[in-house]
């Protein structure tokens, strides 16, 4: 967990490799990613169910267990909402993942019913402040990189209630602050300004270089579950070229076609 700790306090922000399964964990480490952290949709997406916690906690548990079976990297996990409302078991199921050898959780701040809603900033932060303390009492040390979805929600007052969430969320104890769909470099500077928290920001179409980023004061940068859909875009294309060509040259490259 300290190695993984020490990746949030670099001069310049540290790329986590975003991955699903075994195969995207061996390319991320051949790519030279220091760490790497699962991709709660494109999981679910690959073993066939919808985001926002359908797939069952134990079928999670099973894709990290093969993750880490194939890398040494320190591997974060988004367990969403925690894949419960009670903080015992949000912390049995960290638990679970550590002796998995995992040294981060990912732990959002809106819970999927019919909709996508923020949880109330008090009652999570109660919620992350139990968990936090069980862990604490119980020796399981874990980067607890909290999740806050206003910018991702398109709220009104996205900036303002994120950086309020983050006072809170590091008085709950917050080892980190991820913040999906900020972009805008005077957004970065409040929400970093705002807290002792590091800022993990996601890859957008108007997200800045990432020497930009750095000169604001991010820390980590994911690319959430983008790379799992351009994959699965390149197979489809693929797939249809071979069919209508009526040829597999295209699966072996325009060297070999013709």
């Amino acid at each position: 967990m300290q190695e993984f700790k020490q990746l949030h306090q670099q001069t310049t922000p540290f790329i986590i490799g975003n991955v699903w399964d075994a195969a995207s964990a061996r390319c991320a480490q051949q790519a030279g990613y220091q760490a790497l952290g699962t991709s709660s949709a494109a999981i679910a997406s690959l073993l066939g169910y919808e985001d926002g916690e359908q797939i069952p906690f134990a079928e999670l548990v099973f894709m990290v267990r093969r993750i880490a079976a194939v890398s040494k990297l320190p591997l974060s996990v988004d367990i969403e909402a925690g894949f419960s409302r009670n903080p015992e078991v949000i912390a049995l199921h960290i638990q679970q993942l550590a002796a998995l050898g995992v040294a981060g959780i990912n732990i959002e701040d809106s819970r999927v019913d019919a909709d996508r809603t923020l949880v109330p900033a008090e009652e999570f932060a109660a919620i992350l402040s139990a968990v936090k303390a069980i862990l604490q009492h119980d020796q399981t040390e874990v980067f607890l990189n909290v999740r806050c979805d206003a910018f991702l929600l398109g709220l009104d007052n996205a900036c303002a209630e994120t950086v309020k969430r983050a006072q809170i969320y590091q008085m709950a104890g917050a080892d980190g602050l991820f913040v999906p769909c900020l972009t805008q470099a005077e957004h970065i500077k409040a929400v970093v300004a705002a807290s002792r928290l590091p800022v993990n920001v996601m890859a957008m179409p108007d997200l800045p270089y990432f020497e930009v980023l750095a000169g604001l004061g991010v820390k980590r940068i994911s690319s959430g579950n983008f790379a799992h859909d351009v994959m699965h875009r390149h197979l489809l294309n693929q797939m249809v070229e071979m069919k209508q060509s009526g040829s597999c040259k295209s699966l072996f490259g325009s060297s070999t076609a013709g």
